[in-house]
């Protein structure tokens, strides 16, 4: 066996030694990264999920603002309906719609007065489904941008909703455009007496858009396939009659009252 004569140090030994530590090191910094770059890109992928997972703000109609002078009370259904009148009414009618409709338009200009009637003189209550399945209309998601609006305006005071809804329909923009900016959906918020900050807050950061979202889903999974779709006390209206001639749904709902 050789000495290291005197203690000195190897020369060559001591570069292996440095070469081997080096490489130790090196081997150990590659494997911090990477720990480091699978935890971040897990996180990244747990943030996302919990992002598309997220459900979003639920509105809601608060029961001591649900009813003012006007005597009209409201609330959000469960599965997503603004509803309207008297929880006590003998007839309920749904009204599934999309702001970007035309269809919809033509039916809220021939029965906007029979369902507000209806409401005010509590033989029934209405409740409105406005879906959003028909962004692709226009090139800013314009249904889901209404339909937000609608219930942005409905939490805030849902007696001026009806009101609110038939001057949507009256302006709605043409199918293929661009639909109608915020400031104008802002601007018709405030015609029917929508003046709070927070309404137009609440259509500007479209407030309710994963809301809506799930709500089109899932009614379009229950098996709707057009709008409008209406239904009496639970009966699906086919009648174009019913449905388009002005007046139409009167005579339904009152044969439904008695």
């Amino acid at each position: 066996m050789s000495k290291n004569p005197g203690g000195k140090t190897n020369p060559l030994l001591a570069a292996e030694r440095a070469d081997r530590n080096r490489k130790i090191f090196i081997q150990v910094a590659v494997a911090a990264v990477l720990v480091g770059l699978v935890a971040a890109i897990g996180i990244g992928i747990a943030v996302k999920k919990a992002r598309k997972d997220d459900p979003g703000p639920t509105p809601s109609i608060a029961a001591t603002g649900s009813m003012n002078a006007g005597g009209t009370p409201g609330s959000i259904t469960d599965n997503g309906a603004v509803r309207i009148g008297k929880p006590d009414a003998k007839v309920t009618v749904r009204v599934i719609a999309d702001l970007q409709c035309p269809a919809c338009k033509a039916f809220e200009a021939a029965n906007t007065q029979v369902l507000a009637d209806a409401v005010n003189n509590g033989t029934a209550k209405v409740e409105y489904n406005i879906i959003a399945f028909l962004d692709k209309a226009s090139t800013t998601q314009y249904s889901s941008r209404a339909a937000n609006a609608s219930y942005c305006v409905a939490e805030s005071d849902p007696t001026k909703y009806q009101a609110w809804l038939a001057a949507m329909f009256a302006q709605q923009p043409a199918e293929g455009g661009s639909g109608l900016p915020d400031d104008k959906l802002i601007q018709i918020a405030k015609d029917a007496g929508y003046t709070d900050d927070a309404v137009a807050e609440c259509i500007t950061e479209r407030k309710y858009d994963k809301y809506i979202q799930a709500r089109t889903k899932d009614v379009l999974e229950s098996g709707i396939q057009s709008t409008p779709s209406i239904f009496v006390n639970g009966k699906q209206i086919q009648s174009s009659q019913e449905i388009f001639a002005p007046g139409g749904l009167a005579p339904t709902i009152a044969a439904a009252a008695q």
